[in-house]
């Protein structure tokens, strides 16, 4: 597929060429209690500037629950629902299909309603897997974004599945003993629903700062292509990862370049890069590692391992960030 068939796939989701043409009403605002350098809080706010004003949200339980429900005050302009830790995707069938029902039997409009569910990288990724799994083999029109600032944030940094190998967390800290408490490798979430869930017509990861509007746009493309789809964010979190609020935009820029966060979107079972690391020269992962003091306590050998797993997955998988399998002629060899 050309460039230009490309951009005719999604012309009706009337992409944002430069920041001149973002829509400026707000549909997240004042009232919200996120941390100083907070990269979730931007992840809410652009993607229902994205969808606009016929939308309706579902919340699983997690660090953006709690901000964004103070008692009696919410960020929220649009209606929006609180939900359980394990019920994110299933509250955004539930809400999808009472939409359609109200439609067919005359009682609202028949009009296009977004339906989004923001689940974190508990909610998203581990306990509420299973609900997210079931909503994207549905026929309903819905988005789930699973905002990752790769830890259980709510309840005080413990490490999930999506916590990078080494890093420190409550559950995992360092000691004299143990150097490295945590030794899983992240859970690769959003190549495993695309992979696993043909209904799914479009999958993507992104960053909210980095590349300028490519988060925005692919929230766009999610709700133009029609049938469930889900995008995988990588969202800095000053608190759990230890360094200046500052620096989350930068951060975030880094995970791209290092090769670590691979962005990508699969369109109909089509892989395309939206910031291809391998065709650029990567940045040391040493560079994102070292400005974060969850991972103080690396050692040269630990700074090697990191980089040696990071240089595999793009020079070694079959498809970088999304395979991690190797070719039939690399396995002879």
């Amino acid at each position: 597929m050309t460039t230009e068939e490309k951009m005719e796939e999604f012309k009706g989701a009337n992409l944002y060429s430069n920041v001149h043409k973002i829509d400026l009403p707000e549909f997240y605002t004042s009232g919200h209690r996120t941390c100083q350098g907070c990269e979730s809080a931007l992840v809410m706010r652009d993607f229902i500037k994205a969808a606009g004003p016929r939308t309706v949200v579902t919340g699983a339980t997690g660090c953006m629950y709690v901000a964004n429900t103070s008692y009696m005050t919410t960020p929220w302009v649009v209606p929006w629902m609180h939900t359980q830790l394990g019920g994110g995707g299933s509250s955004a069938v539930g809400m999808a299909a009472g939409l359609r029902a109200l439609m067919r039997k005359g009682k609202i409009p028949k009009e296009n309603i977004n339906v989004i569910n923001f689940s974190g990288d508990l909610g998203g990724g581990d306990m509420g897997i299973g609900g997210v799994s079931m909503a994207l083999q549905t026929d309903y029109n819905l988005l789930v974004i699973m905002y990752d600032n790769e830890s259980a944030a709510n309840t005080d940094i413990q490490a999930t599945n999506m916590t990078p190998w080494g890093a420190q967390t409550t559950f995992s800290p360092t000691g004299t003993k143990e150097r490295i408490m945590h030794k899983r490798w992240k859970k690769n979430v959003a190549a495993m629903l695309a992979v696993g869930h043909p209904n799914c017509k479009y999958v993507a990861t992104a960053c909210a700062t980095f590349p300028p509007m490519d988060y925005m746009n692919k929230v766009k493309k999610a709700l133009s292509i029609g049938g469930p789809t889900f995008i995988h964010t990588l969202d800095p979190c000053p608190k759990g990862w230890d360094y200046h609020p500052r620096y989350s935009g930068d951060l975030g820029q880094l995970a791209v370049k290092t090769g670590v966060f691979p962005l990508y979107e699969i369109v109909r079972g089509e892989v395309r890069y939206t910031y291809d690391a391998a065709a650029k020269k990567r940045v040391p992962v040493r560079e994102y590692l070292e400005k974060q003091g969850r991972f103080s306590h690396f050692k040269e050998e630990d700074y090697d391992f990191f980089q040696q797993r990071v240089d595999e997955m793009w020079e070694e998988w079959e498809v970088p960030g999304i395979a991690p399998i190797r070719g039939a002629l690399k396995l002879r060899k």
